[in-house]
């Protein structure tokens, strides 16, 4: 029966649309509004030995941009799992760019990106990337938490397929290792990205603080499409007097 009534469901369902707004809401903050506030300050570099022996493979940048599809993707199917699992899904996602952002001010991380040589597509768009992309904000990594978060959202679902949970483990790691091989992030990026979103996810799925910002948006809701109704309603009536 659950399974049907999903089917049934619009691609996204209206109460997903202002969780989904917050979480784009807070992660630009977080990424963005963090770089504002420490330009200035002192970062440090935690590049570890084993760092500095893995080899740049300039290829793996189709998966690190091609990540960006991953992640509409999956949390779209994330959300349609029903309101509850929205709800505590988009407020350990939201958690955890809290934390993040924490971490972002409280050790600000930086890195030595290797010189590029050679020509072609890969190293031309990686060259991109490190000119589009200062080396700031590294730890823990967005890339890694984000391409976790899409794993662990359908990890146990009954109704999405094993092989596409499998699936997403499988790129989610892979993102990661293209962190490392474009030298986009470090060990300890990739490593703190999974846990924040393990320990957040945890948080959400075994407490009660979800419904916190599920009160929020339940008033944004009824603000918003009980109004549109409502509208619609007299709307109509005063066609029908005419």
């Amino acid at each position: 029966m659950r399974d049907r009534y999903r089917a049934k469901l619009p691609i996204l369902p209206k109460y997903a649309i202002f969780p989904l707004i917050a979480c784009l809401t807070v992660n630009f903050l977080a990424y963005n509004g963090t770089e504002v506030l420490t330009r200035s300050w002192k970062h440090y570099d935690l590049t570890l030995p084993i760092d500095r022996v893995v080899p740049v493979v300039p290829w793996f940048v189709a998966v690190y941009l091609g990540c960006y599809l991953f992640w509409i993707v999956n949390y779209i199917m994330i959300v349609r799992q029903g309101e509850e699992h929205c709800f505590r899904f988009v407020t350990a996602d939201m958690m955890s760019r809290v934390v993040c952002a924490v971490i972002f001010i409280v050790l600000p991380t930086t890195n030595v990106r290797p010189v590029l040589t050679g020509d072609g597509l890969w190293i031309s768009l990686l060259q991109m990337i490190y000119e589009v992309d200062q080396p700031t904000r590294l730890l823990p990594s967005f890339h890694c938490l984000v391409s976790w978060f899409c794993f662990v959202g359908i990890r146990g679902q009954k109704n999405i397929p094993k092989a596409y949970q499998i699936f997403s483990c499988f790129f989610a790691v892979l993102v990661c290792i293209s962190t490392q091989v474009t030298k986009q992030h470090y060990i300890a990026d990739a490593v703190s990205g999974i846990v924040v979103a393990e320990v957040t996810y945890w948080i959400a799925f075994h407490t009660q603080i979800y419904q916190y910002p599920k009160k929020v948006f339940g008033w944004l809701y009824g603000k918003c499409f009980y109004r549109q109704k409502r509208l619609g309603r007299e709307r109509g009536n005063c066609g029908k007097q005419e």
